[in-house]
């Protein structure tokens, strides 16, 4: 008779379970190991990308300091063309200025790209400005809303003679409308006063946005203003016709070089001056011209 194998006694088999390993335990890190590491790698990515895309764009490409304002506005009649009818007095001379303010001057140091220049006043009409291919001085064309086209670039432009008109966004020049007369315009320009250069392939003319500034449009020239509220082609081009290449430093066809820091001396009789007292630390404040 075969004897049925005896059961280990309820005792023997706690002391078994016992002595058995007990499991191991897993961590967080370990039991998600690939996770983080997939979501390392992506968080990676994510701040190179925002460091080389998107950081650039939040960082100023510039600063101001002050907004050049001149108050009251510029207020000018065209000079009379006609000739008097016959028997009576001749027309006396035209003595209506251009319209535009001076803006004090605040040098014209070349600074390495990509440096954040501070302008006392903005919109710049002089200034420390870049010095590189394509980028100071800057082609002579229209630029669009998106296009970019920093001041540091165009100051450039002033300073060998050009004439830089501003638009702002948002503002009549933004849209499609006020691009395509923008463009027109720009076909029509004249060339330049002294030098007669002609529009394009040159320094001359630059048309871009700026909004920092608290005028629809702006036309500038070296240390010289001209603020718009339209596109008043008439004035715009008697201000270039008087004070183009008229005070910028960098000459392009032999005419006297002015020292750096000179100021125009033509103050439109029509024009009441501003203040000269200025903020602390900043350059003269604007006077009418």
């Amino acid at each position: 008779m075969t004897t049925p194998p005896r059961r280990p006694s309820p005792a023997a088999r706690a002391v078994r379970r016992s002595r058995r390993p007990a499991p191991r335990s897993t961590t967080f890190l370990e039991r998600n190991r690939t996770r983080l590491l997939w979501a390392g790698g992506i968080l990676a990515f994510a701040a190179l990308a925002f460091v080389g895309l998107v950081l650039p764009g939040l960082s100023p490409a510039y600063e101001c300091r002050n907004i050049f304002d001149p108050s009251p506005a510029p207020s000018w009649t065209p000079p009379p063309t006609e000739a008097v009818a016959s028997g009576a007095t001749p027309a006396p001379a035209a003595t209506a200025p251009a319209p535009g303010f001076v803006e004090p001057d605040m040098g014209r140091t070349h600074v390495t790209p990509g440096t954040v220049v501070k302008y006392t006043w903005c919109p710049p009409a002089s200034g420390n400005h870049y010095f590189a291919a394509g980028q100071g001085p800057i082609r002579a064309q229209l630029y669009g809303p998106n296009d970019q086209a920093l001041p540091e670039g165009w100051v450039h432009n002033l300073e060998h003679g050009a004439i830089v008109l501003l638009y702002k966004c948002p503002g009549p020049g933004c849209d499609d409308t006020g691009q395509s007369a923008l463009q027109s315009l720009l076909g029509r320009w004249p060339g330049s006063p002294v030098c007669h250069l002609p529009p394009g392939g040159n320094v001359t003319p630059v048309i871009a946005r700026f909004d920092d500034m608290p005028y629809s449009y702006a036309a500038l020239v070296w240390d010289m203003v001209l603020p718009l509220e339209s596109l008043d082609e008439t004035a715009l081009f008697a201000f270039y016709a008087a004070y183009g290449e008229q005070f910028n430093p960098e000459k392009q066809c032999g005419a006297p070089t002015a020292s750096p820091g000179a100021k125009p001396t033509a103050a439109p009789a029509t024009q009441s001056p501003m203040p000269t007292t200025a903020p602390t630390g900043e350059s003269a404040a604007p006077t009418g011209s």
